[in-house]
């Protein structure tokens, strides 16, 4: 085994027991355990699980987020205070201070691709589980030889092979059409879905300021060039790969969804959006972020006059 083998093996470990479970489960609901439904609400059920374990990381980058928006303008005046200096001393410098000023507040400018770095060692666990059960292969863990067999063999409304990809079925003798439609229709998709959920975050959730930076630019730029990346590396994965792949894209834009509408940039237009939702129903937004009830919708406090007493009276009505 591979350095590479050696690191994921525990990550295939742990896919292989989570998509034995789901299968188990889905075939105890009464599904044929060797059809390519079965083996595909797995996958999704695999997906679900792993992106809800992701949403502590997903929210810590929020946060991280949030605070790198704070410290921009203390990185503005380093960046300014170091320009036009091309020197060794200078460079040092301004990187010295830079990582104290992340030190300081706590911020990490890595932090955004965790999410994305996390995920990887899974994609590539689940296509190696997947290139494996293709041979009838057992796992590293749950997945036994009847159980890869299984999957290897199954098939999407009996036509499309799971272990199969566009390229594959390009190349195969004869040609299978119906995996290519299917392959084609999916990385369609998932190209769909993560151009939309990057267009969500640069149209709605991003500040003035940030939007007149440069790196919005470069941002801008990536919006459109990484969907292409998927358009192109897309055809060579396996569409149970791919079902993976587009689970966590739908999740990752309706996440990103809920985000911008209840959590947006300052500034931004979502954020502007949000403040006219809440005013509609009668509440203001505190410096904090915290939603309050506005003035008018305060309770009223109302006071009774409360009269004295008078002892002499009170006597009299107990005589009578």
């Amino acid at each position: 085994m591979d350095i590479f083998g050696t690191i994921l093996w525990p990550i295939k470990w742990v896919v292989e027991l989570i998509l034995v479970a789901f299968h188990w489960l889905f075939t105890n609901m009464g599904l044929d355990p060797a059809a390519g439904l079965t083996w595909v609400l797995s996958i999704v059920g695999l997906t679900v699980v792993v992106r809800a374990a992701l949403i502590p990381i997903f929210v810590r980058q929020i946060k991280n987020q949030r605070r790198m928006l704070e410290i921009a303008p203390q990185l503005k005046k380093i960046q300014e205070k170091y320009k036009g200096k091309k020197d060794q001393f200078s460079r040092e410098a301004m990187s010295r201070e830079t990582m104290e000023l992340y030190k300081k507040t706590g911020t990490n400018p890595l932090s955004s691709c965790l999410p994305l770095l996390l995920q990887m060692p899974i994609f590539f666990s689940l296509f190696q589980v997947l290139n494996g059960a293709q041979s009838g292969h057992a796992g590293v863990g749950p997945l036994n030889e009847t159980l890869a067999q299984q999957f290897g063999n199954a098939s999407l409304f009996g036509i499309a092979p799971l272990h199969q990809s566009f390229q594959g079925a390009l190349n195969a003798h004869p040609q299978q059409v119906a995996v290519m439609v299917i392959a084609a229709t999916m990385v369609v998709l998932m190209t769909g879905s993560q151009f939309l959920t990057q267009l969500q975050i640069v149209s709605k959730n991003m500040s003035p300021e940030t939007k007149a930076s440069p790196q919005f630019k470069q941002q801008r730029i990536l919006l459109y060039l990484l969907p292409f990346v998927f358009l192109f590396s897309g055809f060579a994965f396996p569409l149970g790969v791919m079902f993976y792949w587009l689970t966590s894209n739908i999740w990752t834009m309706g996440q990103q969804f809920l985000v911008i509408r209840n959590m947006p940039t300052p500034g931004s237009d979502a954020a502007k959006a949000r403040e006219a939702r809440l005013a509609r129903k009668g509440k203001l937004i505190q410096e904090d972020g915290a939603v309050v009830l506005s003035i008018e919708e305060e309770p009223k406090k109302t006071t009774q006059r409360v009269q004295p007493v008078n002892k002499n009276r009170a006597k009299k009505q107990a005589g009578k």
